[in-house]
């Protein structure tokens, strides 16, 4: 007679050992290849039409001293930031006080307030994992927070010191002013700075504010009352543009905003902007920085570009995209068929408020310089002369508008961008016409912007590299090859 416990124990083996060999054949299942008649080829895969992107609820105001306040309210996580745009910019300093932009922009924070040193706001934000920045680039000043939603009336006091009350600590300046002489120092150290910088002096004219580079002399030439002038002049109210968004009640915030801004008004009246213009220094030429260390070349092509405002931007948007990435013309040609680059782009890069540039270069091996060079010219010529494929069209207009959705990855980056155009007097829905315009691009849309804005005669060609190893030399291309002096003038006071 057979014993039940054993009867029992048989039979739990035999169910572990079934469910042991139906696992087994489920995992092989799923590590065989799909059939034929599963796989597909990616040109017969098909996706769902892209989303309308709809802006986040936003509430714009104005206070009575002329302050414009974007506020946008967003209950994701316990956080609240903000930036205040600011009508300045680097390009309106001095010629001989190049850098006062910069310094003013960084010790307007590091430098404290009349009621808190650089340190004491780095000891109190820091123990509200906070933080208060301040900058001055180019074309805009900022200066911006962030903190935890508890700790909002702490830090936006702060910040609002700092933008009403900075006392530019004579000691904070100093700091600011060696740290830019060491970055003067080390401007060689990295051939793609140089081929940049070099590169848009030769666009833009080295004289140019929007090519100019800070010197030690003109580091030397600018003092604490210059910092406090330059502040004085350019930040007001009416200058100022105030976002704000995160975990907040739209109502407390509005009085917090009017109680710490409401009653600000500088002694001095806003100034009346001009904004410099911008040409092209040189039309042609080749021009060389030697760098005996390097084994391969740094190299630019171009002219100057145009502004996003531009009626024709969108189609030259597409135009980048049958240039450039994985599957444009110069990566297929010069990168993959010829095999003449490490890295390759062409790209039309715009400015909001005045003219950007039309680069195209790359890295290549040293004896490969020449027939690089070559290449990319015949791609412009090429581009120019006869119509993108159809092909080519509809890969371009895919790649801009499925980025598109990248724009609006947050509401922060929305916001950014409503203020931003505001300060740069686009329409708010800017990016929208922008879109249907890519939509609205066709093949003859695309060969007419590359035939009226690319332009191979005024196309500017800057190689930093070996001369040794550039073979066949760049006299090959042309007779007249302008060699670049980039070294560093030293301070007359030393």
């Amino acid at each position: 007679m057979t014993n039940p416990k054993s009867k029992i124990q048989n039979l739990k083996s035999f169910g572990w050992m079934k469910l042991a060999i139906i696992t087994m054949l489920l995992v092989v299942g799923l590590r065989l290849p799909a059939t034929a008649t599963d796989a597909k080829h990616y040109t017969e895969l098909q996706f769902p039409p892209l989303p309308e992107i709809q802006l986040p609820a936003y509430t714009r105001y104005q206070l009575d001293n002329g302050m414009v306040v974007y506020l946008m309210e967003d209950h994701e996580l316990p956080l609240v930031s903000g930036t205040a745009m600011i009508r300045t910019g680097d390009r309106l300093e001095p010629p001989d006080k190049v850098g006062l932009g910069l310094l003013t922009g960084e010790v307007m924070r590091t430098g404290g307030t009349t009621e808190h040193s650089g340190d004491e706001l780095n000891e109190l934000l820091e123990q509200r994992a906070a933080s208060v920045e301040s900058s001055i680039g180019t074309a805009a000043g900022s200066v911006s927070f962030s903190a935890l939603s508890e700790d909002l009336n702490i830090v936006f006091n702060l910040f609002a010191e700092v933008i009403q009350k900075p006392a530019f600590d004579p000691t904070k300046l100093e700091l600011a002013r060696k740290q830019q002489a060491g970055q003067i120092a080390r401007r060689n150290d990295d051939p793609n700075d140089i081929a940049d910088r070099e590169f848009t002096k030769l666009i833009y004219g080295d004289k140019s504010p929007y090519a100019r580079t800070v010197e030690y002399q003109t580091l030397d030439n600018i003092s604490r009352d210059d910092l406090v002038k330059f502040y004085q002049t350019y930040v007001h109210p009416e200058t100022m543009i105030l976002g704000i968004v995160g975990d907040f009640d739209s109502t407390k915030m509005r009085s917090l905003i009017e109680e710490k801004f409401g009653n600000w008004k500088p002694t001095t009246p806003p100034p009346k902007l001009t904004i410099p213009s911008a040409s092209q220094s040189r039309e042609g030429g080749i021009f060389f920085v030697n760098q005996p260390q390097l084994t391969q070349s740094y190299i630019a092509i171009g002219h100057l570009g145009g502004q996003f405002n531009s009626p024709d931007y969108p189609a030259l948007d597409v135009l980048n995209q049958v240039l450039n990435g994985f599957g444009g013309r110069l990566f297929n040609e010069v990168r993959s068929r010829q095999g003449l680059a490490y890295s390759v782009y062409g790209y039309w890069s715009p400015r909001h408020d005045y003219p950007g540039l039309f680069v195209a270069g790359g890295q290549t091996r040293s004896d490969a310089t020449v027939p690089f060079i070559q290449a990319i010219r015949a791609q412009i010529e090429e581009i120019r002369k006869s119509p993108v494929t159809s092909e080519e069209l509809s890969r371009a207009k895919e790649g801009v508008l499925n980025s598109f959705v990248f724009n609006f990855q947050d509401p922060g980056q929305t916001l950014s961008r409503l203020m931003r155009y505001e300060y740069y007097n686009y329409p708010a829905d800017f990016l929208f016409r922008y879109q249907e315009a890519v939509k609205a691009t066709t093949i003859e849309d695309v060969q007419r912007v590359a035939q009226k804005y690319l332009q191979p005669d005024q196309l500017v060609t800057l190689v930093v590299g070996n001369t040794e190893g550039i073979q066949p030399p760049l006299t090959s291309l042309s007779p007249n090859v302008t060699s670049l002096d980039i070294t560093i003038p030293e301070s007359k006071s030393s």
